[in-house]
């Protein structure tokens, strides 16, 4: 296997060598709230109601109700995880995928012979046919809409079969052919490709790629303007790994899938059709959302038909995660580390030296910048990159703003920074009325009527903890022998 291209085996057959990153088990789960709930406590992390805390990725053998499957949860909830995956540092992922849009690989398309993902196919067409059957999707909670699809790549196309890209969303499973599937208002590109099908009153055919490389997962959570209409964000992935993604045409539909994929759903958004996300249950929530909050069911989703799911022949691997956890600051906080580099790096070059995007924020909502001043005209630098942020991702909420002598991947050290070289009446700026994530709670017209007039309107706050240059030299840190050998006396 070490020879094959890339995918989520040859990952996992690397992590079984790391010694705490990789943990399977043969005792049976209830794919119902209860893996979910085991793996709470075991690795999840992130904005997840405590206890919780970081883990190994985890493989449950044995799944209640389903036989020849697995799942596969948490895979990318530890950051230095992701960082021994995509063999880098983990300290300057950001870094690594800023490079790798600048310098994309574009996929290649393979036979069906050469395609694990189709060796095995259930058609809909065929008696008995039943995604819920067929696809061991577990939910969150024991309030969730039903079960979820919570890491399927989406591939598709606009009409003229000119464009395409890959996204993420939130699926669940409705009826036996029935995905409802919740596109975010706001222009991520399969949304505009299924607005244009949409307007010619017309299916989008798509499919639903499950069980990947995390280089591919991680690169199809770009967004523009980083990535820009007309940008595959595969082409992200293939740079990571420096060997292009593999497709291969679909057996029902009009569409590609990912050829190294455990498994592939072929479908076709409905036009003009929308269903009620909890038609099933009518708990009023959806899933937990990467703030730590249930969200709240979708009054209209997108109705999507299966028309076959694809597969390995041998034990697929159903992979899904936790909303709020570290799995999600991975995914989403990462590219967004990127995008911010990308923008700050044109605009005031050599001054941002890092960007983290923490799990408090869950990996969206709250950003770290790492700042060189080098002289007093950089006094100010500082601000403008946080408004640079803001611009690059308008779903960031906050920025703070540290020295280079600051561990920005410790929280202590960054709050540390705002006790001791912080003012709060002169070191917060405000910025309302602007736009941002519609998952925060917090964004509603009830709490603050004055600024926020339509929900997922926010203000944006930037905390500045750098010290003004004229002052450096005094808010120097107590300064320690350097003793090279010290690790020789934990022997």
């Amino acid at each position: 296997m070490t020879n094959q291209p890339y995918d989520l085996r040859k990952v996992l057959e690397e992590l079984q060598k790391l010694p705490g990153q990789y943990h399977e088990t043969e005792i049976e789960v209830d794919p119902d709230a209860e893996l979910s709930g085991v793996y709470r406590y075991i690795g999840a992390g992130g904005t997840v109601k405590r206890p919780t805390q970081e883990g190994p990725a985890m493989m449950f053998n044995t799944v209640k109700g389903f036989s020849n499957t697995r799942v596969l949860i948490g895979i990318m909830a530890s950051r230095k995880r992701v960082g021994e995956i995509l063999h880098h540092d983990y300290r300057t992922l950001g870094h690594l995928l800023k490079d790798s849009v600048e310098n994309p690989v574009k996929p290649v398309k393979v036979a069906p012979t050469e395609a694990p993902a189709q060796e095995v196919i259930h058609l809909a067409t065929e008696e008995g046919f039943d995604i819920r059957k067929l696809l061991a999707a577990p939910t969150n909670t024991e309030k969730d809409a039903g079960p979820y699809i919570t890491m399927g790549v989406v591939y598709g196309s606009d009409p003229d079969k000119t464009m395409s890209d890959v996204t993420i969303h939130r699926m669940v499973l409705e009826d036996q052919d029935t995905i409802g599937m919740y596109i975010m208002p706001g222009g991520r590109h399969i949304g505009h490709f299924q607005e244009q099908f949409e307007k010619l009153n017309q299916p989008m055919p798509i499919t639903i790629n499950i069980g990947l490389d995390p280089a591919i997962t991680i690169g199809a959570t770009f967004e523009p303007p980083t990535t820009p209409l007309g940008y595959n964000e595969l082409w992200v992935a293939g740079a990571l790994r420096n060997e292009p993604v593999q497709l291969v045409d679909g057996v029902a539909v009009n569409e590609v899938g990912i050829a190294r994929a455990e498994y592939i759903i072929e479908a076709e958004i409905l036009p003009n059709q929308r269903m009620q996300e909890d038609i099933n249950t009518h708990t009023g929530k959806a899933m937990p959302e990467f703030p730590g909050y249930n969200g709240d069911a979708n009054p209209a989703v997108h109705v999507v038909k299966v028309k076959a799911i694809t597969h390995r022949k041998e034990n697929p691997i159903m992979q899904t995660t936790i909303g709020p956890s570290e799995e999600h600051v991975s995914m989403a906080g990462i590219p967004t580390e990127a995008s911010i580099l990308e923008l700050v790096d044109k605009a005031i070059p050599g001054k941002v030296l890092n960007v983290y995007n923490p799990p408090a924020g869950g990996g969206k909502l709250m950003t770290i910048m790492q700042i060189r001043k080098e002289n007093e005209a950089d006094e100010g630098i500082q601000r403008q990159a946080a408004i640079l942020a803001f611009s690059a991702f308008k779903e960031l909420k906050t920025v703070i703003l540290v020295d280079e002598d600051v561990d920005i991947f410790d929280m202590n050290d960054v709050v540390w920074t705002l006790n001791t070289r912080f003012q709060g009446d002169q070191d917060i700026l405000v910025l309302p009325g602007m736009r941002n994530h519609p998952l925060d709670p917090s964004e509603l017209p009830a709490y603050d009527p004055k600024s926020i007039r339509f929900r997922g309107m926010s203000s944006k706050t930037i905390l500045d903890g750098t010290v003004p240059f004229d002052l450096k030299d005094h808010f120097i840190r107590a300064e320690f022998k350097e003793v090279k050998d010290w690790q020789k006396y934990l022997d």
